[in-house]
């Protein structure tokens, strides 16, 4: 992967303003964001401590960054999986139209994420799921992204229900990205390509468009095509 880390808040501010061109309501919200997750996280501990210092580069333009693989307006549900503290889903709600699912079965975490909501003027677009995904309700998704949630086979398997095949899937999986994709079988595998993470450079995201059908089950090396 080539050197094209966004390597400070500043950078990463600098790359939101030439490439999503926020609007003063936008700033504004981030900025608010970035304050009630800084505060919340000494109590919860919401993202490592140590990230805190670039939280621009480790979690807001990481998770912006997923805009540049699906810039589908309209009223598509986007459904952000394990979503902690609202990345990357809070993130998209903010910077976007669309309508915004956060799946997060933590207690806390929801909390925090319907406080942040209210705070940021959210309802009505962002809507916390405070349920193990297994309990949610089908629904077609239009995009599906997931940061840390579980392995790339699990996920797939948990959530190829809420798949079809327009759905976008956005799923950063850091230094694991190759490696994990390469472990799928063949008929998951194809609807994949690694991109490189702007915000570090051994980092990648698995995008992908279609329908995944859970007759196929990991394991890359053997023959289930």
């Amino acid at each position: 992967m080539t050197n094209t880390a966004l390597t400070s808040d500043a950078a990463a501010r600098a790359w939101l303003t030439q490439t999503l061109a926020p609007t003063a309501a936008q700033w504004a919200a981030l900025e608010r964001y970035a304050e009630l997750l800084a505060a919340a996280n000494a109590a919860q501990n919401l993202v490592a401590a140590s990230t805190l210092p670039t939280l621009w580069v480790r979690h807001i333009a990481d998770s912006a960054q997923l805009l540049r693989f699906d810039q589908r307006g309209g009223d598509g549900l986007w459904l952000d999986l394990g979503s902690g503290p609202g990345l990357p889903g809070l993130i998209i709600a903010i910077l976007t139209d669309r309508p915004v699912w956060l799946v997060e079965s933590r207690a806390l975490r929801c909390q925090f994420l319907a406080e942040a909501i209210a705070v940021l003027g959210l309802e009505g677009r962002a809507t916390v799921q405070p349920m193990r995904l297994e309990r949610l309700p089908s629904v077609a998704a239009t995009t599906i992204s997931a940061r840390a949630f579980a392995p790339l086979d699990r996920l797939l398997a948990l959530s190829a229900r809420f798949s079809t095949d327009s759905t976008r899937w956005l799923l950063p999986k850091g230094r694991n990205a190759v490696k994990e994709l390469a472990s799928l079988a063949k008929p998951w595998q194809c609807l994949f390509h690694v991109e490189q993470s702007l915000t570090d450079d051994a980092s990648g995201i698995l995008v992908g468009t279609g329908r995944v059908r859970t007759g196929a089950k990991a394991g890359g090396n053997r023959n289930s095509a």
